[in-house]
């Protein structure tokens, strides 16, 4: 549905976490991006302790999907999150995004150099173009794997409230 989520034009806007139930099986969680935001550095830096602070304290997390445009050279903050999500162990996936503003020729070799970049197995680099639904398949089957997977917190299993 259109109205499901807020979003704008101008990168930034989103300033709030959203919860959206995935067939009764699922919660997909969304988390104020921080890249290319539009807003200022102080603005910004409100957002690191409502995005740390989730991913520390919520239970029922089986993993994360971050998204980096496939077109640029990861951000410091880019580098910096994945950083974060390693030293917690959680579970990642790297969604390079806008893959259709690439050749078909240049997006596995552009998801091989990130992957080796950012220092991730190319398993967990998945090229993707909502635009196109290039890699949509992959990305759903790699969110059906973290979701199924047990809780990597070695707590009890959380069923159906497991969030990504």
């Amino acid at each position: 549905r259109k109205s499901l989520a807020r979003v704008s034009q101008t990168p930034g806007k989103t300033r709030e976490i959203n919860f959206f139930r995935v067939n009764g099986e699922f919660v997909l969680v969304d988390l104020p991006g921080y890249g290319y935001a539009r807003v200022s550095k102080e603005a910004r830096s409100t957002w690191r302790p409502l995005i740390e602070g989730y991913l520390k304290a919520s239970e029922p997390l089986r993993g994360v999907v971050q998204l980096i445009d496939a077109r640029h050279e990861p951000s410091p903050e880019d580098r910096q999150m994945l950083d974060f999500l390693a030293e917690l162990g959680v579970p990642t996936v790297v969604a390079l995004t806008k893959c259709d503003k690439l050749k078909v020729r240049e997006v596995t070799p552009r998801a091989a150099e990130l992957a080796r970049a950012l220092g991730l197995d190319d398993a967990q680099v998945i090229p993707f173009s909502a635009v196109t639904g290039a890699g949509r398949d992959e990305l759903a089957e790699a969110l059906v794997e973290l979701v199924r997977a047990p809780t990597w917190r070695g707590t009890a299993e959380s069923g159906p409230a497991g969030a990504v």
